[in-house]
């Protein structure tokens, strides 16, 4: 019930993803015209909020409740959404968007602790998989909802998603608040059975460090950021800026695109966990890595032929659906396994940091490629990333088999006695 809880709490908290960051830069670089520097520079802040926040919300939900953590992180981030209504100077819009940015990622690893600790092993894959198609309807909800209300010839015309931003964390909050009274709140998660390695109790050194010395999570470090790289990182400007100026296709097709991405999300999200529910998590991701390497296949080809190209634009977006929901419930609980011993939260913060500075990284490089006319690059490079995350999964599958047979006893042989006796 905890968990179920959960998942609609996260859902209605993603609704403020979906109501302002698809119409921010409009408003902020034309209805409110304060240029395009300050309309990419709100974006950025809000990616830098996320990459303070993360890690020190994870820290602070290994030694306080996730519970608080969370609830006190959406609070921030409605404060910073509705503060954005009042913001008539850049200055002030800059700063609630990197408060915004803050709230809304320190309640991720908070309420990724909530997910591992209201569900047992056998349901801990589909309690994630589950919260990411919560968080996938909240988004296209939010934006279909603020698409239809927001007026961006007004100064005003945005506040409706303002609005919608906190009112979501302050629901969201409340849902979470409710769910976690009375609940145990376990010590750990390193028994989880995707696989874990042996805890590793030295609090005194950072995390990074940790994770970089630890081979299994070195290379669950180099999957997280290679996929991110090879998708999310470009979703909302590279790849649209590839389709728009590189295959030719109309804008609308964009937004179809998007849209069949997270229709496909929820139709096979339920299917796609019975059917890998047994699987090894590494293998997972491996499929995952594969699916990143057919779909920039598709894209490539797109080129050569100019009359399927808004198709096939579309259809990869739904094949690149197809390998989140596999990600999605994977990742985050065999990164709690293989995490140090009352660090579990740190170990999560800090991936979903590292996931955010590399994401928040991809539309700078696709600019500059495809800005110089540097396409084959561009495909390139991320091809090449896809595989990259295909052998790092490996490398995961490989350390975990290695730790498995270091941590077995020794077989007890007979011991030969002198004169064959």
């Amino acid at each position: 019930m905890r968990a179920m809880l959960l998942v609609l709490a996260s859902s209605i908290g993603s609704l403020g993803w979906g109501g302002i960051l698809p119409y921010q830069y409009a408003y902020a670089a034309e209805t409110r015209d304060w240029g395009a520097l300050v309309a990419a520079g709100a974006a950025s802040l809000f990616s830098v909020g996320a990459l303070v926040a993360a890690p020190l919300a994870g820290r602070l939900s290994d030694r306080f409740p996730a519970v608080r953590v969370a609830v006190v992180a959406q609070m921030i981030g409605a404060a910073a959404a509705a503060s954005l209504i009042i913001a008539d100077e850049p200055g002030a819009f800059l700063a609630g968007m990197l408060v915004f940015g803050m709230g809304l990622s320190a309640a991720a690893p908070a309420k990724q602790v909530l997910a591992l600790q209201w569900s047992s092993s056998d349901d801990r894959r589909k309690v994630f998989a589950y919260k990411f198609t919560g968080e996938a309807l909240g988004m296209a909800a939010g934006a279909f909802i603020a698409g239809l209300l927001v007026d961006l010839d007004r100064h005003d015309g945005l506040d409706v998603g303002f609005l919608m931003a906190a009112a979501g964390f302050a629901v969201s909050s409340a849902i979470i608040a409710i769910a976690g009274r009375g609940a145990p709140v376990p010590v750990d998660f390193a028994s989880d059975p995707t696989g874990s390695i042996t805890a590793v109790e030295a609090r005194s050194r950072g995390i990074l460090r940790i994770i970089f010395a630890t081979p299994a999570l070195r290379w669950t470090a180099i999957v997280t950021i290679t996929l991110a790289l090879g998708f999310y990182a470009q979703f909302e400007s590279g790849l649209p800026a590839y389709g728009i100026t590189v295959l030719g296709v109309d804008p609308t097709v964009i937004g179809t695109a998007a849209a069949v991405n997270c229709l496909v999300i929820v139709a096979i999200q339920v299917v796609m966990f019975r059917l890998t529910a047994k699987r090894s998590a590494p293998v997972l991701l491996m499929g995952v890595g594969a699916i990143w390497v057919l779909a920039w296949l598709g894209l490539s080809a797109a080129q050569l032929a100019p009359g399927l190209a808004a198709a096939i634009f579309v259809t990869t977006y739904g094949i690149f659906a197809v390998g989140e929901t596999i990600y999605s419930p994977v990742l985050n609980p065999l990164t709690a396994s293989l995490a140090p011993k009352g660090m579990v939260g740190q170990t999560l913060g800090t991936m979903a940091a590292l996931q955010t500075a590399f994401t928040a990284a991809g539309p700078l490089v696709a600019g500059v490629l495809l800005g110089a006319g540097l396409v084959d690059g561009f495909l390139w490079m991320h091809l090449g990333v896809s595989v990259l995350a295909v052998f790092a999964a490996w490398r995961v599958h490989r350390a975990l088999i290695v730790s498995r047979r270091e941590s077995e006893p020794p077989l007890t042989r007979p011991i030969p006695v002198a004169g064959g006796a």
